[in-house]
């Protein structure tokens, strides 16, 4: 394998509200990073860990903590062998992120800020719907907080900023840290 093959792996941690955008904003920067070249990418994404890693858990706080405990030892383990890992995760608690940072290699919050009237329109789910009819106890930002980063590396706001934009602020910090390649010049026919 040659050196350029191998980058230093990092942790790219992206929480917010639901609907705020981090799977949507995860996804294209999994493609922006393979687009540069990078062949160790693996994205963990809510939805996608609950359905296997952590079906057993529920959404109390003491669950969510043992949720995202559970991805951040998994992402270690990626970012430590070189693996740019990308996790997409409400996380609502400070606490349970600080302790993520802890344990990741090169660990990168990105905080996908969006007002939670801009998340109910969205909805792709319709979450927001149910949990303000009574039918889903414990939703993140109507009956149970979302503890804002105090420190966070990266802010996208997703309600000012196209995910084009979002994705540029996310690759210009990682190019700045020596984490990614720079941007292919484009190629005028």
């Amino acid at each position: 394998m040659r050196s350029e093959d191998r980058r230093e792996g990092f942790t790219l941690w992206f929480t917010g509200i639901p609907a705020s955008g981090k799977t949507t904003l995860s996804m294209a920067v999994e493609r922006e990073l393979r687009r540069r070249g990078l062949r160790f990418v693996q994205r963990l994404d809510g939805d996608i860990v609950r359905q296997d890693l952590t079906r057993d858990l529920g959404f109390s706080k003491e669950d969510r903590d043992e949720n995202i405990r559970r991805v951040a030892f998994v992402a270690s383990l990626l970012s430590k062998n070189g693996v740019a890992t990308l996790c997409a995760f409400v996380s609502p608690y400070r606490e349970a992120r600080r302790l993520a940072r802890e344990k990741c290699h090169n660990f990168i919050e990105v905080y996908v800020k969006c007002p939670v009237e801009v998340a109910i329109k969205r909805d792709p789910k319709g979450l927001y719907k149910k949990a303000l009819a009574g039918q889903i106890k414990n939703f993140t930002g109507i009956d149970d907080p979302y503890e804002e980063p105090e420190n966070p590396e990266i802010v996208v706001e997703t309600d000012k900023l196209s995910i084009e934009e979002c994705v540029e602020r996310i690759m210009s910090y990682l190019e700045q840290r020596g984490l990614v390649p720079p941007k292919p010049e484009e190629v005028s026919g």
